[in-house]
């Protein structure tokens, strides 16, 4: 893009690089419509919809829920988000030539709504050779007074899965928090960006967000992403299978080839409405 490419060393050592411009006005405009329409069950069957009366304004339509989970299986658009050229551009540049994505979400973060305490994604997406990637574009602008990403730069570098607790701080949903990592909170940087800006970081990077304390929503389109050439053992079957062979085969590739191919593709995610049950998650 090649921002990336000038900032690779950067990129390297902090974890992190943000893509400005991802996605323009008329795109940002139709990803919001897009997942207004999922979460009233217009774009086709997704688990945990609740049918709203049409005369529902939005508000109160996206925020009875959280976070609309693999939303690319529903909806074309954001299947085609997920290969956005100047996203595709900085993945190869961080990952490699060849690359596949394997979960999208959409966070809704209304108004009001907590954060999630420090984590990593590769806790819960684990790759055989640490090539997860996000690309968190922001639908809105994103900034401290509505919640935006926070990041420890560096803590990827050990590649070190810490480990996890539960916690009662209001600020955060349900999510277990990171823990034992040796890093002050005064190190985490913000990362304000633009609605339409993308923050590609690395899958074990420590990273958080604080709630929405405006009156607008914050909402974000994640995807991740990994090496075609690495297996992803995320589910393996009820120890029928071997860690170190499994692979899940419900992927997308999104640049040069995919070594596994000859396995074929699985459709096991299913899209579903993440609810809001009091705990308010959002990140």
């Amino acid at each position: 893009m090649r921002q990336v490419g000038r900032s690779i060393g950067d990129y390297s050592q902090r974890g992190f690089v943000v893509v400005p411009g991802v996605l323009g006005g008329a795109d940002l405009a139709a990803a919001r419509a897009e997942a207004t329409a999922i979460c009233r069950g217009e774009v086709g069957e997704i688990d945990g919809v609740v049918r709203s009366p049409s005369d529902e304004d939005d508000l109160t339509a996206l925020s009875r829920y959280l976070c609309i989970h693999f939303p690319h299986k529903l909806s074309p658009l954001l299947l085609g988000f997920g290969r956005l050229p100047a996203v595709v551009d900085a993945l190869t540049d961080v990952i490699g030539p060849n690359v596949k994505m394997m979960q999208s979400m959409l966070f809704i973060k209304a108004p009001g709504k907590p954060g999630q305490a420090w984590h990593q994604d590769e806790s819960h997406i684990p790759t055989r050779d640490r090539s997860l990637t996000a690309a968190w574009i922001a639908l809105d602008d994103a900034t401290l007074a509505n919640g935006c990403l926070w990041v420890l730069p560096g803590s990827h570098r050990s590649g070190v899965l810490y480990p996890v607790r539960d916690h009662h701080d209001q600020r955060f949903d349900s999510t277990p928090e990171a823990y034992g990592f040796g890093r002050s909170d005064d190190d985490a940087v913000a990362v304000e960006v633009a609605a339409g800006d993308a923050v590609i970081f690395d899958g074990y990077l420590l990273h958080r967000s604080f709630p929405n304390r405006h009156d607008g929503f914050r909402r974000a389109l994640v995807y991740h992403y990994m090496s075609a050439e690495s297996l992803l053992p995320w589910f393996p079957a009820g120890g029928a299978e071997k860690v170190a062979t499994a692979d899940v085969r419900d992927v997308v590739l999104v640049a040069g080839h995919d070594p596994h191919a000859y396995k074929g593709i699985v459709d096991v995610m299913r899209p579903w409405l993440r609810p809001d049950d009091g705990l308010l998650a959002g990140m």
